[in-house]
């Protein structure tokens, strides 16, 4: 993207749903967010950071009709925790609001008339399911049933979560009603369609332009190319923003919510003295729009709205991250089964440094890969990478001169440690010009993993005494290393990186930017405090203990839901079932798939390695795989193969691989499929 610009930019985060509190599966979109916004002003780059609550749909009615309450009441709890939340794992929006602000109801009605005026819109009827016991029609997760796509028989209303597609009201398959419990029926009612199809040209377009994750791009693609279909924007509710001169029907809550975005920005630029500023990113193509979502609403933010945008004449997003799946030890993050963390209670209420979750979140792969978490390697991580690397570098830098030196040593850069921070300056920036937060953590990590040798092999507290100007010369390099290297870490952890510059003496390193990284040392450094504290086993024992017996009691209340009558098996089948087994749902959970390789090419120094590069359909992986002794790099390059795709990144020989290849025997006969199946297509 190549930052610093001229023009602003803008990053949003998808709203958070005021439906519940928050856990690591918000975590995984909201941290990052903040660390790229943080990260385009460390060069900077003139930028607003703006996000909102979701405060409309059915899930919150649902909620709210279960516990009693008003729809309205149940959103603006959750919507004042989550704004009272956000500053406790130090994400800082510019503008946070919420979908029920007469800001958004405005705005929102604004671009549907506009929609209107500009023949976008269009009234027809559509078969909306109906509960025949409760009188009701039912909107969107007030019934389930089968996705007409997939086979899956608990697809919600709106929306498959086995196959990720958006589905219009009369499309799912044998609805049951969710008031009821009964089967639903289908009756015609009038609604108001938003003509999507007639964008497909645009959107090809829009697509080809987007940067970010290669998933946001290659998702949209598919589902453009199968034919993009109308989409009913009104729904039979109550609660929501009221479509334009039609008080009988709301908007479809994906209506409202990305529009919150721009109210966001509005509010923002009200509150700045600047009221028209907004404009600026709306209604301006020259400024950057970056989305920051999570994987399962690519085709809400790269069809839908950009759709809507152009549609209403508006600026459409430049850039899309859209993050893998968040997996809790190896398994499907899954609220319903206990297989989740929560910020509270199982984090902020504990004690735990809330640099601690930033950096793992970050660090732990890229952001469109799946992110496992485990409470064992969120220890090992903390304890030897944070604590004996970078906050032992910086306690013992800071002590040495302290104690021989009453605070900064008199010495000066030198020209090795200058080059080596130029180049993790340098290093810095490739990275937010290519929105990895990913390398934002790993340029800072490495610094302080050099500057951590470059103390060990110096051994300053030996030269004091027999050379206390060199040692003073060695210990002045640490110091700036250690500035350098808070510096970079601040988008990622920024309360850690305050209190480094705070013991330095160097002011307010939020203010910094990048070139501030070589500056001479100025401050007074004060009497240091140790950067970090060890993660204990004992913490780590009880977290886990407490997410097990969660698991437990969700594993457990499955088995009492699925239980029948008829729960024998033979005789021949339990003996073939006597070892250990999988369930269904456990082998949902794995995604095989079909996939193409695209290059294959040797590891050096490996004999059986190649490194395959192989596209799963919504994006390329690189894959490692053993098969060099059986196959030429020219006769695997177009083949169609099996990929298990969800399996956990892991470094074989030096490489990452993303995927793992599936072949059967001793001679690795790779697996593939009778028809030509397209890559990304599921194995079930």
């Amino acid at each position: 993207m190549n930052y610093p610009k001229d023009d602003p930019t803008l990053v949003t985060c998808a709203l958070p749903y005021a439906n519940g509190k928050a856990h690591l599966g918000h975590l995984r979109t909201y941290i990052p967010g903040d660390v790229l916004a943080r990260s385009l002003r460390k060069l900077g780059q003139e930028t607003t950071f703006v996000c909102g609550s979701d405060m409309h749909g059915t899930p919150i009615v649902v909620n709210a009709e279960e516990q009693g309450r008003e729809p309205e009441d149940l959103a603006l709890e959750y919507h004042e925790y989550f704004e009272e939340t956000f500053p406790r794992i130090d994400v800082e929006f510019d503008s946070y609001g919420h979908t029920d602000q007469p800001s958004n109801i405005n705005r929102t009605q604004e671009i549907v008339r506009a929609l209107e005026d500009n023949g976008h819109i269009y009234e027809d009827t559509m078969k909306v399911a109906y509960d025949p016991e409760s009188g009701r029609t039912l909107p969107d997760r007030y019934v389930e049933g089968t996705c007409p796509y997939c086979g899956n028989e608990e697809a919600r209303g709106d929306e498959c979560d086995e196959c990720g597609r958006h589905l219009e009201p009369g499309e799912i398959e044998d609805p049951v009603s969710k008031v009821s419990g009964a089967p639903a029926e289908y009756r015609e009612q009038r609604h108001r369609f938003f003509a999507l199809s007639e964008f497909e040209d645009y959107l090809r377009d829009f697509v080809d332009d987007l940067e970010g994750t290669s998933n946001a791009r290659n998702q949209p693609k598919q589902w453009i190319e199968e034919g993009l279909q109308d989409w009913c924007i009104t729904r039979d509710l109550d609660w929501g923003v009221p479509y334009p001169d039609d008080e009988d029907l709301v908007l479809y809550v994906w209506v409202d919510a990305p529009i919150e975005y721009i109210a966001s920005t509005e509010e923002w630029a009200a509150d700045s003295g600047e009221p028209d500023a907004w404009e600026r990113y709306w209604r301006d193509d020259s400024s950057d729009i970056v989305h920051v979502i999570g994987g399962d609403i690519i085709q809400h933010h790269t069809v839908f709205w950009p759709a809507l945008l152009h549609g209403a004449g508006y600026s459409a997003p430049d850039a899309v991250l859209a993050s893998g799946l968040v997996k809790v030890n190896d398994r499907a993050f899954s609220t319903s089964k206990g297989r989740a963390v929560w910020l509270d209670d199982d984090y902020l209420d504990e004690g735990l440094d809330t640099d601690f979750i930033r950096y793992y979140i970050v660090s732990y792969t890229g952001f469109e890969n799946d992110l496992n978490f485990s409470w064992s390697l969120f220890q090992e991580r903390v304890n030897n990478e944070l604590v004996d690397i970078y906050g032992n570098f910086v306690y013992r830098s800071l002590l040495l001169s302290h104690d021989n030196y009453d605070g900064l040593p008199d010495g000066s850069l030198s020209p090795e440690v200058e080059s080596e921070i130029e180049s993790a300056v340098e290093r810095f920036r490739d990275a937010v010009d290519d929105l990895e937060v990913k390398e934002v953590a790993e340029a800072g990590m490495a610094l302080a993993g050099y500057g951590n040798e470059y103390i060990q092999q110096r051994e300053p507290w030996r030269l004091v005494d027999s050379d206390p100007g060199e040692a003073a010369e060695v210990l002045y390099d640490c110091l700036q290393i250690a500035k350098a290297t808070a510096l970079l870490l601040e988008p990622v952890m920024p309360s850690s990186a305050e209190r480094v510059w705070r013991q330095l003496g160097e002011g307010d390193v939020h203010e910094a930017d990048v070139e501030d990284a070589t500056q001479p040392l100025s401050g007074e450094p004060r009497e240091p405090e140790h950067l970090f504290r060890q993660v204990e086993d004992s913490e780590i024992e009880r977290l886990e203990s407490r997410l097990q017996e969660r698991v437990g009691e969700g594993d457990a209340a499955d088995e009492s839901e699925g239980e029948t009558e008829d729960d024998e098996t033979g005789e021949d089948e339990a003996e073939f079932m006597s070892g250990e087994t999988i369930s269904f749902d456990e082998f949902q959970e794995l995604d095989i798939r079909v996939a193409e390789i695209l290059e294959a090419e040797e590891i050096e120094g490996a004999d059986d390695l190649l490194k395959l590069e192989v596209d799963v359909g919504d994006e390329e992986r690189q894959v490692v795989a053993g098969v060099k002794q059986f196959y030429s790099t020219d006769d695997l390059v177009g083949r169609r193969v099996v990929v298990l795709a969800n399996m956990k990144p892991s470094e074989i020989f030096g490489v990452e691989s993303q995927a793992m290849l599936l072949a059967a025997g001793d001679e690795a006969d790779l697996l593939t499929t009778v028809g030509d199946s397209e890559p990304g297509t599921r194995i079930r």
